[in-house]
């Protein structure tokens, strides 16, 4: 008589739970820093879409920067308590994600200023060695080239390892949304998916190095 593991409905819904409690007490926490502070805004609709899109192993939050002072070197010694709460809130994330449309072929001044507040001082920089990925929005058809680039640039200097492929540049913004701000336009949907997805496993694999 064989002898053998009887599998039932039970015990495979125990397994089922057990790997999802897993899989959520590893999941990733990505900070999401959007370059426009418009309410209605295509960079924070893709934002929006990328979060609900987003795989299990990730949690998107996005942390809000509209109300971050200007960096000032001079105030260091007694940094302001909105500086130290953006930098306690990268520091706890796994990695960062950058969304912005383009202004004068870069960055929008706030999140410039987001990021050189967050970078500093430089030996204690927030962002340092933290996965990245960058994605840039506009409702033309150069899709923020240039600010997704300049950006890049930047990572680079902050030591953060960045998604390089997919590109993500998402032109033509004011036609891929209903009313309600949801996303209706399949093919960018895929995209955005294959994006989040892929973000996803460069997250793990940097993190996987970095240990």
């Amino acid at each position: 008589m064989a002898c053998g593991v009887r599998v039932t409905r039970d015990s495979t819904n125990y397994e089922n739970r057990k790997s999802y409690q897993v899989l959520m007490a590893n999941q990733r926490k990505v900070a999401v820093l959007i370059g426009s502070l418009r309410r209605e805004s295509f960079t924070r609709k893709v934002a929006n879409a990328l979060i609900k899109l987003a795989p299990p192993s990730v949690v998107l939050e996005i942390v809000d920067i509209g109300g971050v002072s200007l960096y000032n070197q001079d105030l260091e010694p007694s940094a302001p308590r909105d500086w130290l709460a953006l930098r306690d809130k990268l520091r706890a994330a796994d990695a960062v994600l950058f969304a912005t449309p383009e202004y004068n072929r870069s960055v929008p001044g706030v999140l410039k200023n987001a990021i050189d507040v967050a970078s500093r001082p430089r030996e204690s920089n927030a962002f340092n060695g933290k996965p990245g990925a960058v994605i840039s929005v506009s409702p033309g058809v150069l899709s923020g080239f240039g600010a997704n680039h300049h950006l890049r640039q930047m990572l680079v200097f902050l030591n953060v390892p960045t998604m390089q492929q997919p590109e993500a540049y998402i032109g033509g913004a004011a036609k891929l949304f209903d009313e309600s701000g949801n996303l209706t336009n399949d093919s960018t949907r895929q995209f955005l998916q294959n994006f989040v997805d892929s973000f996803a496993r460069w997250i793990e694999l940097i993190l996987a190095g970095n240990r």
